[in-house]
């Protein structure tokens, strides 16, 4: 009889050899892909009994792995979104798993055919111009801490880079000469240029001049000079956030999170006039299909496209009450 295959063994050759030698996956892919399983192994020690490390491959089968996602959403409150994106990674690593162990197909094909959640797919969100003014009038300047959040949030909502994208901008990324930009490695470790224009340059030249903390080249680093974490800029763009609704009521009837704010950029591109697959190209799109979501977002280009189109001959008719005495029989 041979020996029960180690679940933990083809884990770590997935992440090793799969993920990071042969498609150099980016750190946010293989930090989110970490996260997926770290929770799976935790909720099978609780079913099954078994630490991680003793966990057998037969063991993460179909069913236990459709009660995980369940619990996901049940017990965790994750969106059916968020659920899909684990179950990604869990197929992800099947997917490999089918090369190195032939011998469990079936328990392989069972996982793969566990079907992704049908979710609603919500219209997107964005600022206002007044609403982006408030935003960025809310970080204190008269504190190194504010300097560099205002340079930060304007650079995001004009350029729309990614999260990940911001916080690990360098020193080195930002050219600030003729044609100034910014230089990023992207989704899929596609490098691409983004133009600032004249008053996020400045604004970036400021922050420059500032003395450099800590011995790392990062652009906007935390206090003691490291790179900045995803949930710091969350905990500090919430924060603003608050402080801003003192002075624009609409504010406070949007979630504002940091992705929101490249949406914000992509929308200010599009109600400039600008292309959409130039929009794609300028937030690093893998496919122009992407950028349509900003298409159906804008009210106002659909109000634009409406006055131009013929209406249908139609007349309005006046509501004429019945008569008192009718009335009062119909209602006996």
């Amino acid at each position: 009889m041979k020996p029960a295959v180690s679940f933990a063994a083809i884990l770590t050759r997935f992440f090793t050899q799969r993920l990071m030698q042969q498609r150099h996956a980016s750190p946010h892919t293989v930090s989110s892909y970490r996260d997926t399983f770290r929770l799976l192994l935790r909720f099978s020690t609780d079913r099954t009994g078994k630490s991680p490390s003793s966990l057998a491959w037969q063991d993460i089968d179909a069913p236990l792995i459709t009660e995980y996602l369940d619990h996901l959403e049940n017990h965790r409150g994750v969106s059916a979104r968020s659920r899909n994106l684990r179950l990604t990674a869990i197929r992800s690593l099947f997917k490999y798993a089918a090369f190195e162990l032939p011998e469990h197909a079936v328990q392989i094909q069972q996982v793969l055919a566990i079907p992704c959640k049908r979710c609603v797919h919500r219209q997107i969100g964005y600022l206002e111009r007044k609403e982006v003014d408030a935003l960025l009038a809310a970080p204190d300047q008269g504190a190194w801490s504010g300097r560099r959040d205002h340079a930060w949030l304007l650079l995001a909502v004009q350029s729309g880079l990614r999260l990940s994208e911001l916080t690990g901008l360098t020193r080195n990324d930002v050219d600030l000469g003729s044609g100034a930009h910014v230089r990023v490695i992207g989704k899929g470790r596609k490098e691409r240029c983004t133009p600032l224009t004249k008053q996020t340059a400045a604004v970036l030249r400021a922050w420059l001049a500032e003395p450099v903390r800590g011995t790392s080249n990062v652009l906007f680093p935390n206090r003691e000079g490291g790179r900045m974490s995803n949930d710091g800029i969350q905990y500090l763009l919430a924060k603003h956030a608050n402080k801003a609704r003192q002075n624009c009521p609409s504010l406070g009837t949007k979630r504002i999170f940091p992705h929101l704010l490249r949406h914000t950029a992509a929308m200010n591109l599009l109600q400039a006039g600008v292309d959409t697959s130039v929009i794609a190209m300028w937030l690093g799109h893998e496919s122009v299909e992407t950028t349509h979501v900003y298409l159906n977002a804008d009210l106002e280009l659909k109000r634009q496209v409406l006055t131009t189109t013929a209406s249908p001959t139609s007349v309005a008719s006046a509501y004429r009450p019945d008569d008192a005495l009718l009335t009062f029989l119909k209602n006996l």
